[in-house]
């Protein structure tokens, strides 16, 4: 099974979309491993260098994470970097589906949990671990800690457990 526990990269922006977290003119890749370079390529957000990505394990967004058009490869760019959880205040529909189905984290909290999530960590190196089981997320950074509840479905939960959509159905058909 994958792991959901690391470094957190913080982007704070709504409505990033799959065309920035990989350009269209990567989408003939068909190894998730080729598109490792290319992960937030179009990002467009003040500050950001491609160099923030470097060990980080999750990402802690604002809304409509995902939003644009559908493409299996923006979570495999994700995966192919070792980020294996998101956590936003929302997802598009199908960005979200197509994170489960790649047995990943998309994780969402309310607005209140966001903001202060925000407030309190996202100038300072935090880690999050993760607890599938109990559905908590604790973030801890400079002797701070706070632990954050989420909801998944029993199903999203076995294709995370499975490692995917193709691991579950191996299993269970």
């Amino acid at each position: 099974m994958k792991t959901f526990n690391g470094k957190v990269l913080f982007l704070n922006r709504n409505d990033i979309n799959t065309d920035e977290l990989v350009p269209a003119k990567y989408l003939t890749e068909v190894d998730k491993k080729a598109l490792k370079p290319y992960l937030l390529e179009g990002l467009k957000l003040d500050k950001f260098s491609k160099d923030k990505i470097v060990d980080k394990k999750a990402i802690i967004t604002r809304t409509n994470f995902g939003c644009g058009s559908s493409r299996e490869h923006a979570p495999w760019a994700l995966e192919a970097n070792g980020i294996n959880i998101v956590v936003a205040e929302s997802f598009a529909r199908i960005f979200r589906q197509n994170m489960f189905n790649c047995g990943m984290l998309a994780i969402e909290l309310q607005s209140e949990a966001i903001e202060e999530i925000f407030s309190i960590f996202s100038k300072i190196e935090t880690d999050i671990i993760t607890n599938i089981e109990k559905q908590i997320i604790t973030l801890s950074a400079d002797n701070k800690s706070k632990n954050y509840s989420f909801k998944i479905t029993s199903f999203d939960k076995e294709l995370v457990f499975a490692g995917g959509w193709i691991n579950y159905a191996d299993l269970k058909y």
